[in-house]
């Protein structure tokens, strides 16, 4: 299987199986002398891994990361450990599997799931919970993030959180940053998941799914980010989003809603600001304008499908083309895009970390 490396000069490649013995990452590229240790990695596993409420997925897995390589201490780096411009290998196992789950459905497509593609693309398929399209290769782009963040510049902030389940959207009159570690959603609004509880609750107990909008915001990042043509910021960032699984659709800042403005009203008006630099009336682009970040926040969205594997009886067929309703059993996301949040976030991170190299290796430090 090719392409499993994104980025230009933060590289990842991740590795690894729902079922395997273990999955993570490398990370190429990192500059050396960056303070990091295992536990700022795991922070970061911990907010996504399974299990945390009744609304994920009950497979249990601790997602204990270990650093294998690119990392050093001693007396002279004060017991720190940093960075040493090597790759970067990090390693998560898997201990809570339970493959049995599958072997009903191990020649038969499940709808809506990546089985007849791959099965057609490569002639096999790993179908104990999907093997390398299964969500959980996202525990390792999580792992990545954490470092990308470091290697971004002081004062540059990540955040996402789910605004919509299903058509139940938040009130962004109401929206909260602190909010949204204080419920299992990820959600800025607080009367909007006390809702989402009551309502997920229906959707699991029918043995159902639903879908799901995540809002990323990075602020703080420089101006100059991105290339125009074909090194754009924006459309590294939509395939980043767009590659996360179960991901069906993504916008920039206004995004599809743009269509229905008219110039006058989508523009960005400016105005003359401190150190040189416009103040910006509003920010319908999303940070990004020609490709090139503007200094505003920088705004992504994505849709994301609901979870394919649900109780409810569904038409599919098997591997030698007989017809077979299908019954997915096992342990499954009601919602997979709530612990698409942190994943949010590291792409993010990620694509961000990649352009400011870039950046800096073409300009220098000029910003």
């Amino acid at each position: 299987m090719s392409h499993n490396t994104f980025g230009h000069l933060f590289r990842v490649t991740t590795f690894g199986e729902s079922h395997g013995v273990a999955l993570g990452c490398v990370v190429d590229g990192c500059p050396p002398g960056i303070p990091i240790a295992a536990a700022d990695i795991q922070a970061e596993l911990d907010r996504r891994k399974p299990g945390q409420s009744r609304f994920t997925t009950q497979r249990r897995e601790p997602d204990q990361v270990r650093i294998l390589s690119g990392v050093f201490s001693d007396d002279r780096t004060e017991g720190r450990q940093l960075t040493t411009g090597t790759p970067i290998a990090l390693e998560i196992e898997n201990t809570d599997q339970r493959s049995k789950d599958y072997s009903e459905i191990r020649d038969s497509y499940r709808p809506g799931h990546a089985d007849y593609a791959y099965d057609a693309k490569y002639g096999i398929r790993d179908y104990r919970g999907g093997g390398r399209s299964s969500a959980r290769e996202t525990a390792a782009r999580v792992a990545a993030g954490a470092i990308a963040r470091r290697v971004l510049p002081e004062g540059v902030t990540i955040r996402a959180a789910l605004v919509q389940m299903g058509p139940h959207a938040v009130d962004r009159a109401r929206w909260d940053w602190n909010e949204v570690a204080n419920n299992p959603f990820f959600c800025p609004d607080a009367a909007m998941a006390a809702f989402y509880e009551t309502y997920l609750d229906g959707i699991r107990k029918d043995g159902s799914s639903i879908g799901a909008v995540i809002e990323v915001v990075a602020e703080g990042v420089p101006p100059g980010l991105g290339a125009p043509i074909y090194g754009k910021l924006d459309a590294d960032l939509a395939a980043a989003m767009m590659s996360i699984n179960a991901v069906k659709g993504v916008e920039i800042g206004d995004g599809f809603a743009s269509a229905a403005l008219r110039g006058e009203d989508n523009a960005d008006e400016m105005r003359s600001g401190n150190a040189g630099a416009p103040t910006f009336l509003a920010n319908h682009a999303g940070g990004v304008l020609g490709g090139i970040s503007t200094g505003q926040p920088v705004i992504c969205r994505f849709a994301v499908k609901p979870t394919s594997s649900i109780l409810t009886p569904r038409m599919s067929v098997t591997q030698d083309n007989r017809d077979v309703d299908l019954v997915t059993k096992g342990r499954h996301d009601p919602c997979v895009g709530i612990r698409a949040v942190p994943v949010a976030e590291a792409m993010m991170a990620c694509v961000l970390a990649d352009h400011y190299l870039r950046h800096r290796g073409q300009v220098g430090e000029r910003r």
